[in-house]
């Protein structure tokens, strides 16, 4: 990994955009994902809010595949199938 912590970061997103091809199928980032999943790969804090079906899921969803920690996502997804269809 690189020492120069932009240069890791820049690695990550590299290896991130890999991934959202060959596990997820997709080609690119929709809007704000990519910004979403740069700020995570950098370490900081984030609270995304997007509208439904702009693939928040993956804002999380990914960078758990990159980041070399262990990584705990807990998804609300079921609760609001629930919800919705209640």
């Amino acid at each position: 990994m690189a020492s120069d912590p932009s240069q890791a970061v820049g690695e990550r997103l590299d290896r991130a955009a890999r991934e959202l091809r060959q596990v997820f199928r997709f080609g690119a980032f929709r809007p704000g994902q990519e910004q979403v999943i740069r700020a995570v790969l950098s370490g900081r804090d984030v609270l995304a809010v997007m509208p439904t079906g702009s693939g928040k899921s993956l804002t999380y969803q990914l960078p758990a595949l990159v980041l070399p920690e262990l990584t705990v996502v807990v998804s609300p997804l079921i609760a609001l199938i629930r919800d919705q269809t209640l």
